[in-house]
């Protein structure tokens, strides 16, 4: 071959060789070495700023999270625009305090839940520092600071044992919230402490074994009965699946159902039939979780 004659591979050769080149300078923009600065910003924003659905999530989320019964309507309308009818759209109105109605009982029930779970470690600690030598008033002082177990009576309980009051009166009157009904057991122990002269510490831990076992009573039953809370799940989900599958054979179930007499009784009929479905399912589910 003549020198100054490319030969066969040389044109690949010189666009495969241009090509690395044009990698490596895109890497060196990406990612500097050494800690060095950015030729220029890459991307639609500038270096370091988040992307505008992470901004606007980060300031409306936490208020998206208090009103999610409020997704009802968006998933009203997502039915209502194909459907061509108002009906999805005014049921999403009638679910919307219904749905918020459930998800109130399940904040109340997670909060009791993690009340009687500070209940729990304020009887520990009380009795830890009785043991350690300190006075039932200064023991439930020193215990109750940072606890959630006392609540909103939490200033009644500690002056009532700062200034010599009735501790146990307060303590009943704190147990009436909800997941603190242990602490009527605490009063009734120091109760019986102050009056008889029995140990303290020994009933608080009674007191404590006790509660821990009515807790993990209810996560046993909870776990036995996650298979059949799946099922309620299922039997929900399964109206869904049936339009889903209408659409995928080329039918238009949301004609049928919000546009004609007999899709109109359907729809009513197979609804309240639905609705008792679920609430006896649930009620039968509810009535094996009490301990």
């Amino acid at each position: 071959m003549l020198s100054g004659v490319p030969g066969p591979g040389g044109p690949a050769v010189g666009l495969m060789s241009s090509g690395r080149k044009r990698m490596a300078r895109r890497a060196r923009l990406l990612w500097p070495a050494d800690g060095a600065d950015r030729a220029g910003p890459v991307g639609p924003w500038p270096p370091g700023a988040e992307p505008p659905l992470l901004r606007w999530w980060r300031g409306r989320g936490p208020w998206i999270r208090e009103r999610r019964e409020w997704l009802c309507l968006p998933a009203g309308a997502a039915l209502a625009l194909p459907g061509r009818s108002v009906l999805p759209l005014m049921a999403a109105c009638v679910a919307v305090p219904l749905v918020a109605r459930r998800l109130r009982a399940g904040e109340r029930r997670r909060a009791g839940e993690r009340r009687e779970e500070a209940v729990i470690g304020l009887c520990g600690a009380v009795a830890g520092e009785l043991r350690a030598g300190s006075q039932p008033a200064r023991a439930l002082l020193v215990a109750a600071r940072g606890s959630a177990a006392l609540g909103g009576e939490e200033a009644a309980v500690l002056a009532a044992a700062r200034f010599g009051g009735d501790v146990p009166a307060a303590l009943r009157s704190s147990a009436r919230e909800e997941g603190a009904a242990g602490l009527a057991g605490m009063a009734a122990c120091w109760q019986v402490a102050v009056d008889g002269g029995a140990g303290l510490a020994a009933g608080l831990d009674r007191l404590e074994a006790a509660l821990r076992e009515l807790r993990d009573q209810r996560e046993r039953l909870r776990a036995q009965l996650a298979g059949a809370w799946s099922t309620v799940v299922l039997l929900a989900l399964l109206p869904l699946v049936a339009l889903v599958m209408g659409w995928a054979l080329g039918a238009d179930p949301l004609r049928v159902l919000l546009h004609t007499p007999a899709g109109l009784g359907c729809l009513v009929v197979g609804g309240l039939l639905e609705a008792a479905g679920l609430w006896w399912a649930g009620r039968i589910v509810r009535a094996g979780e009490e301990p």
